[in-house]
């Protein structure tokens, strides 16, 4: 009775083994297709913004969407297209539409009304971005009549910045690229986004500023179409696998990604 017992517990332990075995594929199969329907992980992205995507000397292209977006579609097994856009409201409404299945955007609660976010990936500081020889210093010296805070047309701070600023004015900008030419033609006296976009604009701005402190944090997180929440579950341990291995410092120091901090973990 023994043995027999012994070879049933090895026969039964097999059995859970080659079942384990055999249902890693098939669940990743039904996340795939639950994610990606086409059977392609269509990912949103803008250029300018470490947050998307940046081009380094080289000519290769990094950021947190476009890597993150990389390393799920092999993690799933399937292939990767990578769909650009001028700005990420347009990203939100193409997420919202079906047309996209992934992006990393700041997790808003207006946002949250469109589509379906993970937690959260990394936190970013809200800044102001001034141009060489600017008179303003420091925050307390925007909100006065005749400046004018240049934003990105359709993003939270174009919603944010007139509930906080009462003398100023707001003006939308396209782009990135046509804010960087409103500040260098006098329209705009400065711009206000995520740090990491602000260092990627100052770069190519001699003498041009980051205002100290921060009117903010973006919570970056991972959005999909609603509707495959049935997806959340794996994507939450993606995030919490890429934070814990390092691969998402990887991705920051790549993109040259500055203003980010640690995102609490929910």
């Amino acid at each position: 009775m023994k043995i027999c017992s012994g070879r049933f517990a090895r026969t039964a332990l097999l059995a859970v083994t080659f079942l384990g075995l055999a249902d890693a594929p098939v669940r990743a199969d039904g996340e795939a297709k639950l994610l990606a329907p086409s059977g392609t992980l269509r990912v949103g992205i803008y250029p300018g913004s470490p947050t998307s995507m940046v081009t380094d000397a080289a000519g290769k292209p990094h950021g947190l969407a476009y890597d993150l977006g990389g390393e799920l579609a092999k993690r799933l097994g399937i292939g990767i297209d990578y769909v650009r856009f001028q700005r990420v409201a347009d990203i939100v409404t193409a997420i919202h539409d079906g047309k996209v299945d992934f992006t990393v955007t700041n997790a808003t609660p207006a946002r949250a009304g469109e589509v379906s976010f993970s937690q959260p990936v990394l936190a970013i500081e809200l800044g102001f971005l001034v141009p060489a020889k600017s008179p303003i210093d420091k925050v307390e010296d925007i909100d006065k009549p005749g400046v004018k805070i240049g934003v990105t047309k359709g993003s939270t701070s174009e919603r944010t910045l007139p509930t906080k600023f009462k003398n100023a004015t707001v003006v939308p900008a396209e782009n990135v690229k046509a804010a960087i030419g409103m500040l260098g033609r006098g329209q705009i006296d400065l711009y206000a986004t995520n740090k990491p976009t602000l260092f990627e604009m100052s770069d190519q701005m001699p003498g041009a500023r980051i205002l100290d402190g921060n009117w903010g944090l973006e919570h970056m997180a991972i959005a999909i179409p609603k509707g495959r929440e049935d997806s959340l579950i794996m994507l939450n341990r993606f995030v919490a696998d890429e934070q814990s291995s390092g691969a998402l410092d990887t991705i920051q120091q790549q993109a040259g990604l500055r203003g980010a901090i640690k995102a609490k973990r929910e």
